[in-house]
């Protein structure tokens, strides 16, 4: 058992007299003491900003994406350090006029304040003019006493996470007050080793980049092979059905008749190679697992999957402590697809690492011997797949796509030429992926190993990582 004894003079001479057993946790103390109040991040922001917004509305619709709205990024659109802005939902133009602290600047750190407080990430210099950001993040910018990269990185290593875990009030909506946030203690590493941290950053997030661009060459190989890679798929607002086709599809919703979905299937349809059911296609794994009580299990929800189709923060527990809904087992080469209208492209490719894990029931499993998977991940991650869910969903309470519907989704048989190319982009631009996040990982470590022995063990480190790394892929050390 860990316990802590306090004096009450220090616990009301606190910012706010925190009594609960976490902040007097002894290791968030013990970390407190070792890093010292010297400096802490309030003495190293410039300014800072978090937004209450009213009644904002977050709108995925293909109008809102025709119309050019402003997007709107919230923390799920967050993997440290990356934003996925491409995933982001959009907020009509006069919120973007009625709440100017809420937009983003081009360097800022963004800081989750609110739920589970570990996202962090920098925005970079190449993102979009017009985003607004949830009050969910805490925004800033950092002065001259800091480096903005080291001080991302340190927010996010193992003792950045237990300070900002210690902080955390309210039990309903965990959440860090302003003034706690800015009392959270800042290492005074010396320039050099916070400018080793930043290369790495850096170099990890260039990494992930370049995965991200030759995924979207992928895609676009995919979308080229069906003739519609200039195809955007547009929201008619009056066109005429038959009585007939509500009869047979047995629904009456406006949506389901939308034209695109038409347009979509014929594409599919006309294409050289022939197309088939997803039910004929892939193989639908969909009986239940029943994890034993004392084996661990990494446990896959859709809150795992971010938007370019990694699986991160997933939880590791004994079987008898998964929620019920932990009853999909998967294996290397599954893909696992989002059942769930709003969550639709949360849909991601098991490798090694999540071989034998247990996925929720909120997503349908498949393989299959027509495609590698791949070319299945990319063809149900593009419009191709996207849309086609879309129009499968049904429900009022909890929209959804059904087994039914999800087994009438067409998709084109591609060529076994085109499948092999997409297949060698996929696996290339996930190597770079797990290099960014190794990368990322030992920026974290360097920090720790700085706090822990010394600032030159630490740049040692990182310099060795990275060496290592690049002769790993035949680079050049710089």
């Amino acid at each position: 058992m860990q316990y802590s004894i306090v004096n009450f003079d220090k616990v009301q001479s606190q910012i706010n007299a925190r009594l609960d057993a976490e902040y007097w946790h002894p290791e968030a103390i013990e970390i407190a003491k070792i890093i010292g109040q010297e400096m802490t991040l309030g003495n190293c922001i410039k300014e800072g900003y978090r937004v209450v917004y009213e009644n904002t509305e977050i709108l995925r619709t293909d109008e809102a994406r025709q119309m050019d709205l402003p997007k709107f990024i919230q923390a799920t659109d967050i993997n440290s350090p990356m934003i996925n802005i491409e995933n982001a939902g959009y907020v009509r133009e006069e919120d973007w006029q009625q709440y100017p602290k809420g937009r983003i600047q081009k360097g800022e750190i963004l800081l989750e304040v609110k739920g589970d407080v570990k996202k962090v990430a920098i925005v970079p210099d190449d993102f979009p003019d017009k985003v607004l950001v949830s009050g969910t993040l805490y925004k800033f910018r950092v002065n001259e006493k800091v480096n903005k990269y080291f001080l991302a990185i340190y927010l996010s290593c193992s003792y950045g996470q237990r300070l900002k875990d210690r902080l955390v009030s309210n039990i309903a909506t965990p959440f860090i007050s302003k003034s706690e946030l800015y009392a959270i203690p800042i290492p005074c590493l010396d320039k050099r080793t916070q400018s080793e941290i930043e290369k790495a950053y850096v170099i990890g997030v260039n990494k992930q980049k370049i995965s991200q661009d030759i995924y979207i060459q992928a895609q676009t190989l995919l979308l080229s092979e069906l003739g519609i890679t200039d195809w955007q798929p547009k929201h008619r607002l009056t066109f005429v059905r038959n009585y007939s086709d509500v009869e047979q599809a047995e629904r009456i919703d406006a949506e389901y008749y939308q034209p695109k979905y038409e347009e979509i299937a014929h594409a599919i349809k006309s294409y050289s190679g022939g197309w088939g059911t997803l039910g004929c296609l892939v193989d639908l794994k969909d009986e239940n697992f029943i994890p034993a009580d004392k084996t661990e299990y990494i446990y896959i929800e859709l809150a795992n999957i971010t938007g370019n189709g990694e699986i991160t923060g997933c939880m590791i527990e004994q079987g008898q402590d998964l929620p019920s809904r932990a009853r999909r087992k998967v294996v290397t080469g599954d893909v696992i697809i989002s059942s769930i209208e709003g969550s639709l492209d949360s849909i991601a490719l098991i490798d090694e690492e999540y071989d034998q894990a247990l996925c929720s029931t909120g997503f349908y499993v498949v393989n299959s011997h027509t495609f590698n998977s791949e070319t299945l991940l990319v063809l149900l991650k593009s419009i191709v797949g996207q849309l086609q869910f879309k129009k499968g969903c049904s429900g009022t309470i909890l929209t959804a796509i059904n087994k039914d519907e999800f087994s009438k989704i067409i998709l084109p048989a591609i060529a076994e030429d085109k499948q092999i190319q997409i297949q060698q982009k996929i696996v290339e631009s996930f190597n770079l992926r797990k290099q960014s996040k190794h990368l990322l990982e030992c920026a974290k470590r360097a920090v720790e190993i700085a706090i822990e022995q010394d600032e030159q063990t630490a740049i040692d480190y990182l310099e060795n990582e990275t060496q290592v790394e690049a002769f790993r892929n035949g680079e050049v050390a710089q």
